[in-house]
């Protein structure tokens, strides 16, 4: 595994239930080697469609690709087809985006409803990974 720790800004989860879903999440983390988690809001449409044992993909953002960050922060997958570009592949089921500062295989192994409000914290392994010599995208520019 070629993991390189990824930074909380703009990273995009992608899964894929008969319909590409993806969302720019800011609060991700790596917890362990091999884990991650991420707080997905209430009003994530991507979010509501994750499950157990789904696999996703994370897909850090490197310098460049501020407006594949807009593109999936600023809509739902509902209201548009965030996935109409070529920008992205598919790789052991994850949809992953060309050219990020880090590409990670998740499976998702727990959801955790927040008692407080509505938001989800989903806990996954990653089960392969790719770190490109791309620099991070800078959070502070989208």
């Amino acid at each position: 595994m070629n993991l390189r720790a990824f930074l909380t800004g703009a990273n995009i989860v992608t899964v894929n239930k008969n319909k590409k879903y993806g969302m720019t999440c800011a609060w991700a983390m790596q917890t362990d080697f091999d884990k991650v988690m991420l707080l997905i809001g209430e009003q994530s449409e991507t979010g509501k469609q994750i499950s157990i044992g789904d696999t996703i993909g994370i897909s850090a953002l490197a310098r460049g690709q501020e407006e594949i960050a807009r593109i999936f922060g600023n809509s739902h997958s509902t209201e548009i087809d965030k996935f109409d570009n070529q920008y992205w592949y598919v790789e052991a089921g994850a949809i992953l985006i060309k050219d990020a500062a880090v590409n990670m295989i998740i499976d998702v192994k727990n959801i955790i409803k927040l008692e407080d409000n509505d938001d989800i914290l989903i806990y996954g392994y990653i089960k392969s990974s790719k770190a490109n010599d791309f620099e991070f995208i800078d959070y502070k520019n989208i």
